[in-house]
């Protein structure tokens, strides 16, 4: 039964600027921490894609584990990379993750982390959307910096 069916109001998506572009680069990521939850958001070939950053295994960091592809084979002593920079294995014991789906490569059925929706936003829409920042009072008093919530 669905939220909406149980008479349970949905939960509003908010939208979190993180970083620039720029600030990780193609095959690299980032962890960051958005309502509590740690989210490492990997570069994937020029796209990004974010997943919670703990392994479901013993909670390594993600975010420091290998970006690497598939081994594909045919026969043998035959094989080829594909999906170069798509897949996360943990640092601790090596279990990869699709970094589009946040599914297990090794138990796609029961294992995964958290997937997240990533979008790149130009600049000149986030000045003109709906984000704001909360602006506070800041006084000296004395010795102390007082802000005013």
């Amino acid at each position: 039964m669905s939220q909406a069916a149980a008479g349970r109001p949905r939960r509003e998506t908010v939208r979190h600027v993180v970083c620039r572009v720029d600030e990780i680069a193609p095959g690299k990521a980032r962890r960051v921490e958005i309502e509590g939850r740690e989210i490492a958001i990997f570069n994937v070939n020029g796209e990004f894609a974010a997943i919670g950053d703990r392994c479901p295994h013993e909670g390594a960091s993600l975010c420091k584990g290998q970006i690497m592809g598939l081994a594909q084979s045919d026969e043998p002593g035959q094989y080829r990379m594909i999906r170069q920079g798509e897949f996360v294995r943990c640092p601790w014991h090596g279990w990869e993750f699709d970094l589009k789906t946040g599914r297990s490569w090794c138990d796609p059925a029961r294992t995964r982390v958290k997937s997240y929706d990533v979008a790149v936003t130009d600049s000149a829409q986030l000045q003109e959307g709906p984000y704001r920042i909360d602006i506070y009072e800041v006084s000296q008093e004395g010795d102390y910096v007082v802000v005013s919530v």
